[in-house]
């Protein structure tokens, strides 16, 4: 259906697309955010550099590990170890704030609008910035929720005390052998409700999310749709950005717009109605809310 004809990628002045995409959002019907990894790290969940130092510069000079995505993946040679490593890094990139305030300019864009956010990300921070947590579909999991490792049952649990409690009473890179969190139905070990495998476990929760972005998508066929994506990369674009895609085609109505910093692209097929920046999504965001508030 798409071309591999790509539109070029927008590196000039932004102020021609800004004044495209500030039309867009005031003359459309509705719009569908899709968010990837790139929109937090443009809100300084950064994963590699200085915070990665101050937070796991132990972990780096024992294990050599050098980000904390990696690190994710390390063979840890027992589990107390793992959950200090993990509640870590769930606390701080889950239960503390963005270091700026990029969801926030994006909320004072869209919260008078007819709004629905998808994303993969599983950082919270769109319901920490005050988004409808009803128009939300979180695709990939929450850092805020255990499931079952086997899974033994399709159900999720709060991990917020625990977590908090491993991270203070953590000695060496260890836990306390107590904390280590264990499913309440089977008493196998607890796992993060993050979809990396088949065991991944959508809940009642999630498939009420998955209805209703559904239904809004349903609702809304034919309306002038902005689909606003911001910071979706190419890991799993079957989620987001394909569908964008596709949908903007199927809609003559619709518009597709794309924030993000060397991958701001379009197929062919779209590019009359399609708004690329490679820019920073912060400083886009930032702008347009300055004049939205004025």
């Amino acid at each position: 259906m798409f071309s591999r004809i790509w539109t070029k990628s927008y590196t000039k002045s932004c102020s021609e697309p800004i004044e495209r995409l500030k039309a867009a959002l005031q003359d459309c019907d509705a719009v569908v955010i899709g968010a990837g990894s790139g929109l937090s790290t443009a809100a300084g969940f950064d994963y590699t550099g200085e915070r990665f130092k101050q937070y796991f510069s132990d972990f780096a000079a024992k294990y050599g590990i050098r980000d904390m995505y990696s690190g994710g993946f390390y063979p840890f040679p027992t589990m107390d170890e793992f959950w200090a490593y993990w509640s870590r890094y769930i606390y701080i990139n889950r239960y503390q704030n963005a270091p700026k305030p990029v969801y926030d300019d994006l909320l004072k864009l869209v919260h008078d609008k007819d709004y629905f956010v998808i994303t993969s990300n599983v950082d919270h921070c769109f319901q920490k910035a005050g988004f409808d947590k009803k128009r939300l579909l979180y695709t990939q999991g929450d850092y805020g929720l255990f499931q079952c490792s086997e899974p033994c049952c399709q159900e999720t649990f709060d991990n917020e005390a625990v977590i908090r409690e491993m991270v203070k009473r953590q000695n060496n890179m260890k836990v306390p052998t107590e904390l280590l969190p264990t499913c309440p139905h089977c008493g196998k070990a607890m796992a993060m409700n993050l979809r990396c495998d088949d065991t991944f476990v959508e809940d009642e929760g999630w498939h009420q999310a998955a209805e209703r972005y559904d239904n809004f998508l349903r609702t809304r066929e034919g309306q002038k749709i902005l689909f606003l994506e911001l910071g979706v990369g190419y890991n799993t674009p079957g989620i987001i950005k394909y569908p964008f895609w596709k949908m903007t085609a199927e809609n003559p109505n619709s518009t597709y717009a794309c924030i993000n910093q060397g991958q701001a692209v379009c197929p062919q097929e779209i590019e009359q109605r399609s708004i690329c920046m490679d820019a920073d999504i912060g400083q886009v965001l930032q702008s347009l809310s300055d004049v939205a508030i004025q």
